[in-house]
């Protein structure tokens, strides 16, 4: 590849160019294809040194995302042969896009359609229909751009199901809330919400009564949550439609943080937990850091905590509560696991995003091998990344400025080291 990238492509016809470019684009698609069947082996291999949990080794390897990588595993399942319970071999579940992906003639939005196209069918579409249907979009990817063969799965889509009806089952399996990317530079974030005809109707008769002129509206100095507002309020409530909305939505989710009769989450109660410095709060400027990663301006900050209970965290000398427990108690406490929300702020394995909210308690030293219940010598790891530390397996240990160090295996190429993903701050240059 080496020697093609030199050449001078200007002394040569276009015809000649563009018919390289093409043999080089099925190198390329066979290269992926390639990767694909080899990722799908380490999938299968179930080899301990993976711990369950191969997209996150397989992300960190390839310095790829890890929904990236879930996503990878996904296709080289659809597009590798399977196994029965009794060892009977299987076709892929694509039999036909499996072999014009093997053979370089597809794009990766070319499979991208196929499987949307057969996620989208009813489940009462006959088998022999969905095949037929499979085998016919797989043929005419090799002849049409992905965005062409799009709209003729649309067209074979209708066609096979001309009513458009669906079972609850598939209407199910489309619900779903999820952010869309990050934070913005002006800490708000855009979300995506798939909701069912039940969440809708119920969204609507809340809207109905608390997104009204007057109602939740945060720039009230006595905001009404509860009864009609006056008419003052109401006249004067600038906020537009969609803004009412986003006002009645915080106040439903308000009004539940922190009730008890809701339980406790990791052995703390319902709540938002966030992370800052004296410095910030006497400025009233900067930003804090959520337990879910994200972050928060002081000024919103400090208008939350005017109606919240406070837990201040001292990492010298603190005498109050317990937070060295040595070996009286297995389970970390809630007071521990308020230090650790502030001290590593989500999983600490080198490059994992997962944050604090959705992690668990790990000994660095295990507490089986006589490990001690002290909040200097325990860490947060998200699931995945704590079953990978197994006898053999990866391994952590503290140093000296507080950090957890994680040492991979000798089978898996990674360097280990500490996580910076959850402290940007330090990726900075000091001036």
């Amino acid at each position: 590849m080496q020697a093609v990238g030199g050449l001078d492509w200007e002394a040569v016809a276009v015809r000649e160019r563009l018919g390289a470019l093409d043999r080089l684009e099925t190198m390329r698609r066979r290269a992926g294809a390639a990767a694909l069947d080899l990722l799908g082996s380490i999938e299968r291999s179930r080899d301990p040194a993976l711990g369950g949990a191969t997209a996150k080794v397989v992300a960190d390897v390839l310095r790829i995302t890890p929904t990236e990588a879930r996503r990878r595993i996904r296709d080289a399942g659809q597009l590798h042969h399977r196994t029965s319970l009794t060892g009977q071999t299987l076709p892929p579940l694509l039999p036909a896009t499996a072999k014009a992906w093997d053979a370089g003639l597809l794009d990766i939005d070319h499979l991208r359609t196929i499987q949307n196209f057969i996620r989208d069918l009813p489940e009462d579409i006959h088998p022999a229909q969905v095949e037929k249907a499979e085998a016919f979009l797989a043929q005419k990817a090799t002849e049409l751009r992905p965005d062409q063969l799009e709209k003729v799965a649309d067209r074979l889509t209708t066609t096979l199901n001309p009513d458009g009806t669906f079972s609850e089952d598939y209407r199910a399996a489309q619900r779903g809330f999820q952010w869309c990317g990050r934070q913005r530079a002006d800490g708000m974030s855009i979300a995506r919400l798939v909701a069912t005809p039940e969440l809708r109707a119920m969204l609507e008769a809340w809207l109905a009564a608390f997104a009204a002129p007057g109602m939740c509206n945060p720039d009230d100095q006595s905001p009404t949550v509860t009864g009609e507002p006056i008419q003052t309020a109401q006249d004067n409530d600038t906020r537009t439609h969609p803004q009412r909305q986003h006002d009645a939505l915080a106040a439903l989710v308000r009004g539940q943080l922190g009730d008890p009769t809701l339980g406790q989450h990791n052995g703390l109660p319902v709540t938002v937990i966030v992370s800052t410095t004296l410095e910030q709060l006497q400025s009233g400027a900067g930003q804090a850091v959520t337990a879910g990663g994200s972050l928060l301006p002081i000024p919103d900050l400090i208008r939350m905590a005017s109606h919240s209970w406070h837990y201040l965290c001292v990492f010298d000398n603190h005498t109050e509560r317990a937070l060295y427990l040595g070996r009286s108690k297995r389970i970390a406490t809630a007071d521990q696991r308020i230090v650790l929300h502030s001290k590593d702020r989500g999983c600490t394995a080198p490059g994992c995003d997962i944050p604090g909210y959705l992690c668990q308690t790990h000994h660095v030293e295990e507490w089986a091998d006589g490990g001690t219940t002290d909040i200097d010598r325990l860490t947060f790891a998200c699931g995945a990344h704590h079953r990978l530390i197994t006898p053999g397996g990866w391994t952590t240990r503290k140093r000296r400025d507080g950090t957890t160090e994680w040492r991979p295996p000798p089978q898996i190429p990674l360097p280990g080291g500490i996580n910076d993903y959850h402290h940007p701050e330090r990726l900075l240059p000091e001036d």
